[in-house]
């Protein structure tokens, strides 16, 4: 199964989740930095993850340029799924979260959606809390796991 794993990363929180996602898939996986990766490469896996911080309730700018980019119907049937890193404080809820957002307009480019998932980081800068690490892993293999079912 070839998975790509998109990422965008301020702090370096993001990017050690999508480097234990990668890592939890194991073979056949690719995991890039949001400005490595063309639109058109999409189709070509069977698992696409795309994950960013999130700041204001929304994925950072490069992503949200990434998937301003992916054309209608680009990612039709495909099998994605996203994540986020966020703080845990209740009154973030009130903005929303990248992972969702990323879901939603990967959604509306036809791809089918296999869960949107949220890593916590002790504050704006990190680190991640404890646990964090191992948990994307876990996710990852739900998600792989879901991906080889449908097939």
């Amino acid at each position: 199964m070839k998975t790509l794993v998109v990422y965008d990363s301020v702090h370096g929180n993001t990017e050690k989740i999508a480097q234990a996602i990668g890592a939890a898939i194991g073979s056949d996986v690719r995991v890039a930095r949001v400005g490595e990766v063309n639109i058109a490469e999409l189709g070509a896996f069977d698992l696409v993850v795309l994950g960013a911080p999130t700041y204001g309730g929304r994925p950072t700018p490069a992503m949200r340029e990434f998937l301003a980019r992916v054309p209608a119907s680009a990612l039709q049937d495909k099998k994605i799924a996203s994540f986020d890193t966020r703080i845990p404080a209740k009154w973030v809820k009130i903005f929303g979260f990248a992972a969702g957002k990323i879901a939603g307009s990967l959604k509306k480019a036809g791809a089918t959606v296999l869960g949107s998932e949220g890593f916590f980081v002790k504050d704006t800068e990190g680190p991640l809390l404890d646990g964090e690490l191992e948990r994307a892993a876990t996710v990852a293999q739900q998600w792989v796991n879901w991906v080889k079912w449908a097939k």
